[in-house]
């Protein structure tokens, strides 16, 4: 994704600086490369390469359907995200067209749709066939979760409310529906619903106090460029952070809890004469273990979303000279805050969902 965003800055830059002033309105469209007319391989100071090419190409889809055309990028300058195309690649083609009807296109990246749709085939028919029936109702509140994000949460954000207030919500409907789906309606559910409630609630409050501790504003990244004046209103980009935060946890913290609610029911059942402390000692020895594997998980996680980044600050040229300077950087500080955070959220979702499970039992000896 960065990858495109960067692409994307690089042509808004290039349009920019034409000599003609461009409509606002754009149109695109998927080509195929039909010949590298001419192609000029450079090296940079820094000793990397790039490449410039003049390409011909047919357009595919649409009114234009049909037409060929050159896309010469011989005299640009250096983009260190430039694309090396070769016959027979499929590109989406921006159009745009300058006030006395001239025409430019601008190769924008790859069409990859057709790989996607390999890959979410694949996924789908792995979880349908090793998790039969289960499997399918995962799936069916995968996308459910995807409405609810794109039809509920986005427009709601953009339309100037709270994005902690609705990401919170949200998250409430996402978890109620992924657990009820895969679980069914049973004491286990209602269980974990209330257990990740409680955990998510602690989450929050820790993701509230420590983003106002690191004064961190949700402006760090690429993307907000993007998203300044998008929507009738203003966007929270602060509470755009916490509700990520939110959003990121909710997954992890769901496996934990369904896990733990079904080990003490599982110990329960195995030997009905422990105690609830007993239950509760011989649950937390799984969860203990449980906690270490999953925090490792949200850690690399958000350490591989952040790779570009590290391997920028480790060469240590200014402003990031020292360890210091580079933890003290927005991008890297927020990345530790929603870490930990979701780390110190997920280390006390096992306790709860433990002792809401074990309060749950019937008690059957003294405690």
């Amino acid at each position: 994704m960065r990858h495109n965003l960067v692409s994307k800055i690089f042509i808004i830059l290039f349009l920019f600086f034409l000599p003609l002033t461009l409509h606002a309105q754009e149109a695109y469209y998927r080509a195929e490369v039909l010949q590298v007319i001419a192609q000029e391989d450079y090296q940079r100071e820094d000793g990397s390469y790039g490449v410039r090419q003049h390409l011909l190409l047919r357009i595919k889809n649409n009114d234009l359907a049909g037409k060929e055309i050159e896309i010469n990028n011989l005299n640009d300058f250096d983009v260190l995200s430039q694309n090396k195309y070769k016959v027979g690649d499929q590109v989406i083609v921006a159009h745009y067209q300058n006030q006395t009807g001239e025409d430019y296109y601008q190769i924008q990246d790859y069409v990859r749709t057709k790989s996607l749709f390999w890959l979410v085939l694949v996924f789908i028919l792995l979880i349908i066939a090793i998790g039969k029936w289960k499997g399918l109702r995962a799936l069916l509140g995968l996308c459910l979760s995807f409405v609810v994000i794109m039809y509920f949460m986005i427009p709601q954000i953009l339309a100037g409310y709270s994005p902690l207030l609705i990401g919170t919500i949200g998250s409430v409907i996402i978890l109620s529906m992924l657990i009820y789906l895969t679980e069914g309606w049973q004491k286990l559910s209602h269980l974990s619903i209330l257990s990740i409630v409680v955990s998510l609630s602690i989450t929050a409050v820790l993701a509230v106090i420590f983003t106002n501790l690191a004064n961190l504003l949700g402006g760090g990244s690429d993307e907000i460029l993007f998203l300044i004046g998008v929507g009738e209103n203003t966007i929270n980009f602060k509470g755009l952070l916490l509700t990520g935060i939110i959003i990121g946890t909710l997954g992890v913290l769901d496996d934990v809890v369904v896990s733990q609610i079904s080990l003490v029911e599982e110990i329960k059942n195995a030997n009905p004469s422990l105690s609830r402390k007993e239950i509760f000692n011989r649950a937390m020895k799984v969860g203990i273990t449980h906690i270490g594997a999953m925090t490792n998980t949200l850690f690399l996680a958000y350490a591989g979303a952040a790779l570009p980044l590290l391997l920028l600050f480790s060469v240590q040229n200014p402003p990031f000279l020292s360890f210091f300077d580079v933890i003290n950087n927005e991008l890297i500080a927020t990345e530790i805050v929603r870490t930990l955070t979701g780390s110190v959220g997920l280390t006390l979702a096992a306790p709860i969902a433990t002792l809401v499970a074990v309060l749950s039992q019937k008690n059957s000896s003294s405690n």
